[in-house]
């Protein structure tokens, strides 16, 4: 079978990362699937021509209802969708968007949502099509650089000092985004550093879009927003912004860190906290009801819901050791348990596969 997958492509972003990952498990099962960036098309008529094209695609697949989804409306090949986190948080609340991704909803085939809280949710806000959603959660695989160097990445990213090796490094994973909301802990982050130096936040993330046609285009993904988060960061104290690494290094400067941060608005399913998880690295997340559904409080990480709850709850980290040591045990358990790349390698290949079907 000939699949078009379209998702939101921006390098080095949680949604790159999940779309090839499940490409390589539609490929794995013998099918042939055609990744492209669904910012890449103007119309659903665009993506219908590209369908109908000889060898002609014979289904297709979307990350994101809206987003990517929306481009599918006109294909005749059946098709199915991934909720992403912003469609559901976020794009339901515009009454234009609900309405065109309940008619996605009606099109297609299946419907994946990566928890149960999602699911809930798309059926709440959207026309119930309980039959066609199923739930299942990322799979994880983290892979570390082994020519990783830590002290060169903190210096690189601004940290100096002769001692960078004791610093309590606590890295925000986050593209330059506002619903990422990467400048939520910055005041408060610089005051506790400087009642305690050893204490820094590394905000890591893309800052670019990339859109491929005969010439690269280099694009800052929220200009006015980068220039907003560089500016306060510059001139905050013990708050850096590292330049995006390949994952492997991501995952490398991950397990070097004392804890990974998570501080969005809202999110569907963050693999940067389920990564920090498998790494065996503490996971700090703000009390949003995504991150609620895979970090349970004291068990697998900890949760805050305002920058001064943040500040006491690294504290507990940083001087109760028995703590850190559950939640990491707790959190490597958790992912292998509940995110098996081989049973989303199943699923994906069974939903694929009913495409097939009459």
């Amino acid at each position: 079978m000939k699949l078009l997958f379209l998702a939101c492509l921006s390098p080095k972003t949680g949604n790159h990362t999940t779309a090839e990952r499940i490409r390589s498990h539609i490929e794995s099962a013998g099918h042939t699937c055609e990744l492209r960036d669904a910012a890449a098309f103007q119309s659903p008529a665009e993506v219908a021509h590209l369908i109908s094209r000889h060898p002609p695609f014979e289904g297709a697949l979307a990350i994101h209802l809206h987003r990517a989804g929306s481009l599918l409306l006109d294909i005749q090949v059946p098709f199915g969708v991934i909720f992403g986190g912003t469609d559901i948080n976020e794009d339901v609340k515009v009454e234009q968007k609900r309405v065109v991704m309940e008619q996605v909803l009606l099109k297609a085939r299946f419907a994946v949502a990566f928890t149960d809280q999602l699911k809930e949710e798309a059926e709440l806000f959207l026309l119930s099509q309980s039959s066609k959603i199923y739930v299942q959660p990322q799979g994880i695989q983290t892979e570390v650089s082994e020519k990783f160097h830590w002290a060169e990445f903190l210096r690189s990213s601004g940290v100096m000092g002769e001692h960078v090796e004791e610093l309590h490094v606590f890295l925000l994973v986050c593209g330059l985004r506002r619903v990422k909301d990467p400048l939520y802990l910055v005041e408060m982050f610089s005051e506790w550093h400087r009642e305690n130096p050893l204490n820094v936040l590394v905000v890591i993330g893309p800052r670019y879009l990339f859109f491929l046609s005969n010439i690269d285009v280099r694009q800052k993904i929220d200009p006015v927003f980068t220039v907003e988060v560089e500016a306060v960061v510059k001139k905050a104290a013990g708050v850096f912004l590292a330049q995006e690494r390949s994952q492997r290094e991501l995952h490398a400067a991950m397990r070097r860190c004392f804890s990974v941060v998570n501080s969005s608005v809202s999110e569907g399913m963050s693999a940067a906290i389920l990564e920090a998880m498998d790494l065996g690295v503490p996971v700090l997340a703000r009390d949003i009801p995504g991150n609620a559904a895979v970090v349970r409080h004291e068990v697998t990480g900890l949760l805050y819901s305002s920058p001064q709850e943040f500040v006491h709850q690294s504290q507990r980290l940083l001087s109760e050791h028995d703590l850190r040591d559950r939640l990491v045990r707790n959190g490597k358990l958790y992912v292998e348990e509940h995110h098996c790349l081989k049973r989303e390698r199943e699923t994906y290949r069974r939903l694929v596969d009913s495409l097939l079907c009459a």
